[in-house]
């Protein structure tokens, strides 16, 4: 049975919390976009995006700019009803990431966070256009970090948030955040046959991926072939000067570079080459066209100590 000063604490939480996500709404939808693709006349499909720039660039999903097929044409619609035509800046289908741009000056950018600080447990909202209805909200937790599902480019795609804040067909490409209204990741996919799976990039691979698209226009990367995920080193491993987080391997891909070499599933990747890898990001940057068929060092965590594989 509950106490009256019990149900008077309860409902000033439920009202912090209902505050902080009207807040958060009300702080990102100004950079929140709906974007639409047209096939000779024909609607062709739809999705969310948001502002990454405030000079028009904008951040989606590759799926979504790609759904009207090659010839699709791209439009916009900002949150205060304007309308524009947008240029593809580039797309890279193995993050399922995608960067369009209108020409408008003065947009609402959306903040970013770091998505290297999200915690299991806090809140996360996500907003978008859901089967066309503009600009809604949805609020939940982040329930889960450092999952790996297959991308639409075939590749696996690591280090995804899970939350249970309710995506649908329309959502992706919007921004899921924070409660301080800073975006922790990109909406990108639902388990159809579940309910409150969905999933959203990490804003910190979103930045690279979207930095690497406005300046050369693709992503150019050599693979190793490993599924991985961020994982803090065990204290006893962890130095005072020595590295305290790497990526676990999680997966190994068949007949790739990694199953060719002494990679184990279970090791936790903590340098490349000599250069140190913290997380997924570190990896990603470091996995250049450069690299592409050069053998390199990789040092690991295993079991007990370090190793260092070629």
């Amino acid at each position: 049975m509950f106490t009256s000063h019990q149900q008077g604490t309860d409902d000033a939480l439920l009202d912090d919390y209902s505050r902080t996500v009207v807040r958060v709404a009300e702080t990102v939808s100004p950079s929140v976009v709906n974007i639409e693709l047209g096939n000779n006349g024909n609607r062709a499909g739809a999705g969310s995006g948001f502002v990454l720039t405030p000079d028009g660039y904008i951040l989606t999903n590759s799926h979504v700019v790609r759904g009207g097929g090659g010839n699709a044409s791209l439009s916009v619609a900002l949150g205060d009803g304007r309308r524009f035509s947008a240029e593809l800046i580039g797309d890279d289908p193995h993050t399922d990431l995608a960067v369009i741009r209108v020409d408008a000056p003065h947009l609402h950018a959306a903040r970013l966070a770091d998505s290297a600080t999200v915690r299991v447990g806090q809140v996360a909202v996500a907003i978008g256009n859901p089967f066309g209805f503009q600009t809604s909200v949805t609020a939940g937790v982040v329930s889960a970090l450092g999952r790996s599902l297959p991308s639409y480019g075939g590749r696996m795609l690591d280090n995804v948030i899970q939350t249970d804040a309710a995506l649908n067909p329309g959502n992706s490409g919007g921004p899921l955040v924070d409660s301080r209204g800073q975006v922790i990741g990109v909406n990108t996919a639902i388990i159809s046959a579940a309910q409150g799976i969905c999933f959203a990039t990490a804003i910190n691979t979103a930045k690279w991926v979207a930095g690497k698209l406005i300046k050369e226009g693709r992503v150019r990367r050599s693979v190793i072939g490993v599924a991985g995920q961020n994982v803090d080193l065990p204290r006893r491993f962890a130095g005072k000067d020595g590295p305290k987080s790497g990526v676990l391997v999680a997966q190994i891909t068949p007949n790739s570079p990694a199953y060719r070499s002494a990679l184990k599933e279970g090791d936790v990747i903590i340098a490349l080459d000599g250069n140190p890898i913290a997380g997924i990001e570190d990896l990603h940057r470091l996995l250049t066209d450069e690299r592409v068929g050069v053998r390199v060092p990789v040092t690991v965590f295993r079991r007990t100590g370090e190793q260092e594989i070629v």
